[in-house]
């Protein structure tokens, strides 16, 4: 099975330089039409996309500061068309995955019980082992619901992740605050590594309390190599950081609103 994915994942802790903030390389996976560049461009923008071409892929970055602390968000935006395919590409790459299926969808939510295999599998055992979020989008659908709320929570429990439901047309805190804890929970990992104690607790969730634990150390890890398509670089109206404004990548052929 090693042989299936390749090499195995290696982490290398380092000390960031003071003036750079840490950071944190998040995939996002799910079955073609889940709405996994809806999440991404929402997350980034605070802007839903109607229309885009679902064979591009590429990696963004967005400065952000989450529990005061900075980090420097790259969110890869997958190009699967039907489940776990080339996933070396990824798998060694993630700090975080997030697994996406639609509510109205029950394929898509089929799909993603592959993709938690084939994470988990490899993830396992790994130092520091890079957390799993379930998330059921396109809520604003409720009427055409397909999987109910405690499907996907059994889900998650089954394979020990967290869960959220949201809506990428509707509400950006609540696609932020998932991105966001991503982020939490690769410093938890990093901290468990480590064998560092979180000093307080920061956040609250319905399910699990999170903590805000000290300044991130980071997994270095090498970047893949970009999928062939034209870039454009966009300004974000939301900086975080005073001291530049962070820049968004945007693949041309996104229909911004």
């Amino acid at each position: 099975m090693a042989l299936m994915f390749g090499k195995a994942r290696t982490c290398n802790i380092v000390t960031v330089p003071e003036h750079e903030p840490a950071e944190c390389n998040v995939v996002v996976l799910g079955a073609l039409g889940s709405g996994k560049s809806a999440l991404t461009v929402k997350f980034l923008t605070k802007r839903f996309i109607s229309e885009y071409d679902p064979n591009l892929e590429d990696t963004y970055s967005s400065e952000e500061l989450v529990d005061q602390q900075p980090v420097l968000v790259k969110v890869m935006d997958t190009a699967d068309q039907d489940g776990p395919v080339n996933c070396e590409r990824y798998l060694g790459w993630a700090s975080a995955f997030l697994i996406v299926y639609s509510i109205d969808n029950r394929y898509s939510f089929d799909v993603c019980q592959q993709y938690l295999e084939t994470v988990t599998l490899y993830t396992k055992g790994l130092q520091p082992e890079a957390p799993v979020i379930l998330l059921g989008n396109k809520v604003d659908m409720e009427r055409y619901r397909q999987v109910s709320k405690s499907d996907g929570a059994s889900l998650a429990a089954r394979f020990s992740c967290l869960f959220f439901e949201v809506s990428a047309c509707l509400d950006f805190l609540s696609v932020q605050h998932v991105f966001h804890d991503a982020v939490r929970e690769v410093r938890r990992e990093a901290e468990r590594s480590l064998g560092v104690r979180p000093l307080f607790i920061s956040e609250d969730r319905p399910t699990i309390s999170l903590s805000a634990p000290p300044p991130l150390l980071p997994c270095y890890k090498e970047l893949p190599t970009p999928a062939t398509a034209k870039l454009v670089t966009v300004k974000s109206s939301r900086a975080q950081s005073k001291r530049r404004a962070p820049t968004l990548t945007l693949l041309k052929g996104f229909k911004i609103f």
